[in-house]
């Protein structure tokens, strides 16, 4: 600390132009040295083969204020001198990003409505800029200096912590010196291993032969179904063998549970805030959900939860997959530990190949996430779930760095934003979503921005991650540290679907796969299962997710391969959304014919323009809102609206405000007769549209509560012309799961039947 704080006090008499050229040069520009009266001795410096290594070394051991010549010198040869009209327009570029440092705080939820637009801007940075930025920010580091904070450098911030490498390392270190008792931890090793029940070892251990490998790939899966107290309907499917279904146990012991050492105390303790409101004494450890999520998840199986609700369960879910996920780390962590201590005290000359307790790459566990607040909840439930006591504190390093990075000021919320609560509890806290972080945990220390080949866990968001995998033929590109991951951890995946889905996509075609380098691997450590590249047979993978939609159950079906099954919850909604629509209005269900899923796309929009548009041409049916899911649909729509010269205005994610607000009004006023409207735009502002007489829902929202919020603004109009409400929906078979999130599973079944229109007349609420 005090060589970064003397390097701040040198730094802060400096102008911005005489930073940039310290940067860039690693010395003052000479226009502002002080010239002495005698002239000074000349210094000659001989540069060594390894001068850049014995530079780097002498910068963290002198004084930031004591920068020798030799070290100037370097400076000058590593960056290469740009034109001076460059300098110039990247210090203007500096100063405009350090003046509109106290805006980009205060963006909030605008900033996420233009998520796409930004990563195209992000991703369209020219090569030689990333390649200066990228010296900047490493001579920044070698002089000591915090850049976590400066704008300069974007929003995701590439520090890693190197530091505690020797400390964090599991080739270096051994049982003994993690724990300060070290008879007790041999005694919880052996008790450990003697018991063959533990799942994890159990897992981990199978060695699959290549006749079950190729059943896997070949045959169909069997399924067979169990109904669960808390759960409901749980499908289990398997390829290999039927496995005996696994039951609900009504009451958990967690000294049955296998949990490691400091997991056991400090549970029960962690998860009392939910105990409280479960109402259950009898289950001192888990709510009724998280006892049966928890009985599938350390059994190993696949599972997929579509009822993860941001304002009910949410919370209680992630504490569930959190303690699931360190459970393992520790256990794969010191069983490296162990065997390190038996490789060093066994006999020179005697080699073993019983020590196959590693993967090709170190991360174990990787956690996605739609926003840096989710990190931040995340970690602080590990870093409670390692904390045994008050006096027991655990070593997080970085630790401030992170609360500074993830965390989110409490006065950067506008006053008197009413928003619905599902939205405020989605959008808490810090909502950007480009991040990437590697946590590395031994039993008493966490360290926090560990390099990536050295993380056990990796929290990130789709984006953060798909930036690191990049695209074929990118220069700079890496998935190798995906290759050995044991727990795959998607949270919230129904967010994504607003996002960008085919990050997600992208990531499951990269998981798994074999790493192009070695990375420094012990060969002799690796276990058989990934040198055979049968790792995604032994991943986990636990999703859980809002809705139930075709996308999301296509990523559990075709990309998980978990030997030991899958477990899915499908539970089908009883009643609909429809019966929270509040205002009278009679809702119109027109049926579309189509061939395939492939072919529904061309036929919605023929179906629309054929059918449905012309019979809201006439300007009696002005103030008519169509809401479109699908952002390819609104584009196409557009086109269309412009095409035919038709009285309309549009609303999208990528709208600028003021265009917003215009085209409320035109609309509002009536001085434009459509208005397109897309369910991005909804998602991440939820305004209210007024002057809404007549409704066209151009297909079925993601989000079924979004149909009566949508329904419910008309009750907004005071022109007192209810009666001429009118509320028309297309859908086609392949809407089954949409449709009966809306108007209930009874319903669905008699529409899916019938493929005549079906008229509802909803009279109130709970109709």
């Amino acid at each position: 600390m005090g060589k970064r704080r003397a390097g701040r006090e040198l730094l802060r008499g400096l102008s911005k132009r005489q930073k940039k050229h310290l940067r860039d040069f690693g010395e003052e520009h000479p226009f502002h040295d002080k010239v002495s009266g005698r002239p000074e001795a000349t210094q000659i410096c001989e540069l060594s083969e390894d001068s850049d290594k014995s530079s780097k070394e002498s910068d963290s051991e002198t004084e930031v204020e004591q920068v020798s010549g030799y070290h100037k010198l370097l400076a000058t040869l590593k960056t290469s001198p740009e034109s001076e009209s460059e300098e110039e327009e990247d210090e203007s570029e500096s100063e405009e990003a350090e003046d509109s440092e106290a805006e980009m705080g205060s963006e909030g939820s605008q900033k996420i409505g233009e998520a796409e637009e930004g990563e195209e801007d992000k991703n369209d940075v020219p090569e030689e800029e990333e390649d200066t930025a990228e010296q900047m920010l490493s001579q920044e580091q070698a002089d000591g200096t915090d850049t976590s904070c400066d704008p300069r450098h974007g929003v995701i911030e590439e520090f890693t912590d190197v530091k505690h490498e020797s400390e964090f390392s599991l080739e270096t270190n051994f049982m003994e010196e993690e724990s300060g008792d070290c008879n007790a931890d041999r005694r919880d090793s052996s008790s450990s291993q003697a018991l063959p029940e533990d799942p994890f070892k159990q897992h981990m251990d199978k060695e699959l032969e290549e006749k079950e490998i190729e059943k896997m790939s070949t045959l169909p899966k069997t399924s067979n179904q169990s109904q669960w107290p808390r759960l409901g309907q749980v499908i289990f499917s398997s390829t290999l063998e039927k496995h005996k279904t696994l039951k609900a146990d009504k009451e958990v012991d967690v000294k049955q549970l296998h949990l490691h050492k400091p997991l056991e105390s400090t549970w029960p303790k962690v998860n009392k805030q939910f105990l409280s409101s479960a109402g259950k004494p009898m289950d001192s450890s888990f709510t009724p959900l998280q006892r049966e999520l928890f009985c599938i998840m350390n059994s190993y199986r696949d599972l997929f939860y579509p009822e993860r609700k941001a304002l009910t369960n949410g919370e209680e879910i992630r504490h569930a997959y959190c303690l699931h996920a360190l459970n393992h780390v520790l256990k794969a962590n010191a069983q490296v530990l162990s065997n390190n201590a038996k490789r060093r005290d066994r006999k020179p000359g005697t080699d073993s190949d019983d020590h196959r307790d590693q993967g090709l790459t170190r991360p174990k566990v990787l956690m996605i996430v739609p926003f840096r607040e989710c990190a931040l909840r995340i970690v602080h439930v590990f870093i409670s779930l390692l904390e045994v006591n008050d006096k027991k504190k655990i070593d997080v390093s970085n630790k401030k760095r992170f609360k500074g990075e993830f965390g989110s000021d409490p006065e950067e919320k506008p006053p008197n934003l009413k928003r619905p609560e599902d939205y405020e509890a989605v959008f808490a806290g810090n909502i950007d979503d480009h991040f990437r972080i590697g946590v590395a945990i031994l039993q008493k220390s966490m360290r926090l921005y560990a390099p990536f080949y050295s993380s056990d866990i990796i929290i990130a968001s789709p984006l953060g991650i798909r930036t690191v995998i990049g695209a074929e033929g990118e220069k700079k590109r890496d998935f190798d540290f995906l290759s050995s991951i044991e727990i795959l951890i998607i949270d919230q995946a129904d967010i994504y679907l607003m996002q960008n889905w085919e990050h997600v996509l992208h990531l499951m075609k990269h998981i798994n796969l074999l790493p192009l380098d070695s990375h420094g691997v012990d060969f002799s450590r690796v276990r058989m299962l990934n040198l055979n590249n049968w790792s995604k047979y032994y991943r986990q993978t636990l999703l859980f997710s809002a809705l139930q939609d075709p996308q999301i159950n296509s990523v559990f079906n075709k990309h998980c391969f978990n030997y030991v099954g899958q477990v899915a919850v499908r539970n089908v909604p009883l009643t609909g959304s429809i019966s929270h629509v509040v205002v009278q209005l009679p809702h119109v269900f027109r049926r579309l014919e189509a061939d395939s899923v492939t072919s529904v796309i061309d036929g919605r929009f023929q179906f629309f323009i054929d059918k449905v548009l012309p019979e809201y041409r006439d300007a009696i049916m002005s103030h008519t809102l169509i809401y479109v899911p699908s952002y390819f649909d609104y584009v196409r729509l557009r086109n269309y609206f412009k095409k035919e010269d038709l009285n309309f205005t549009h609303i999208c994610e990528y709208t600028k405000k003021a265009a917003v607000c215009r085209a409320r009004r035109f609309f509002l006023k009536g001085e434009k007769q459509f208005l397109l409207f897309t369910e991005r735009f909804h998602f991440y502002k939820r305004y209210t549209i007024k002057g809404i007489r007549n409704l066209i829902f151009y297909e079925l929202p993601t989000y079924s509560h979004f149909y009566s919020e949508i329904c419910n603004m008309l009750k907004a109009t005071d022109n007192g012309v209810d009666a001429t409400w009118t509320c028309t929906v297309l859908y086609s078979k392949y809407d089954a799961q949409k449709l009966a999130a809306v108007v209930g599973i009874d319903r669905t079944a008699q529409m899916l039947q019938s493929k005549k229109n079906v008229h509802l007349f909803v009279t109130g609420e709970n109709d």
